[in-house]
């Protein structure tokens, strides 16, 4: 695993900023680059190898947002949210989930509207099946990027985060 130096990443993640708001773009732009790059590299690999184990790489990623969860369990609306689609189609998703027994669907208590789905164990079995097929390929990839194509892809996810690296200011008067 490469070890990044954070203020160089910083210094980096700023200069993309920069040069985000100038006529010449470049600077961003290969931030831009390396980040779609590496993000496409990976969504592949992890889609191919959901397709292996005999699952629809959006069915894939429903299983992980449902496991991902802090609870292991959404509404289906919130899966919908999650995957981008619309509420219809993340139903039948989900329903199609739910006849290869990788989640169970029931009614919120309060509301028979409301529909909450839960990852079973056979779905987190399936996805840590997964998981372990897609590290393999993405260990491989990720030890041919060089530092500079690392920094780029990460300063750039970090602007789409909205995130920086710059120390907080440490609040008076509570220890911290």
């Amino acid at each position: 695993m490469r070890v990044i130096d954070a203020a160089r990443l910083e210094k980096r993640r700023e200069k993309a900023v920069k040069a985000r708001g100038t006529e010449d773009r470049h600077v961003y732009f290969c931030g831009v680059a390396e980040a779609r790059y590496v993000l496409r590299k990976v969504y592949r690999l992890v889609e191919d190898e959901a397709k292996r184990a005999g699952l629809d790489p959006l069915a894939h990623q429903a299983l992980i947002q449902i496991y991902g969860s802090d609870e292991q369990m959404l509404r289906v609306k919130e899966v919908a949210e999650r995957l981008d689609i619309t509420a219809a189609f993340a139903s039948s998703l989900v329903k199609m989930l739910d006849g290869k027994n990788y989640v169970a669907r029931s009614r919120d208590k309060h509301d028979n509207r409301v529909i909450w789905v839960k990852i079973t164990k056979s779905g987190r079995d399936l996805l840590h099946r997964i998981d372990e097929q897609v590290q393999i390929h993405v260990d491989y990839f990720t030890r041919g990027l060089t530092p500079h194509q690392t920094e780029a892809a990460l300063s750039i996810l970090m602007f789409y985060a909205g995130a920086s690296l710059r120390q907080a200011p440490k609040r008076a008067g509570r220890g911290e």
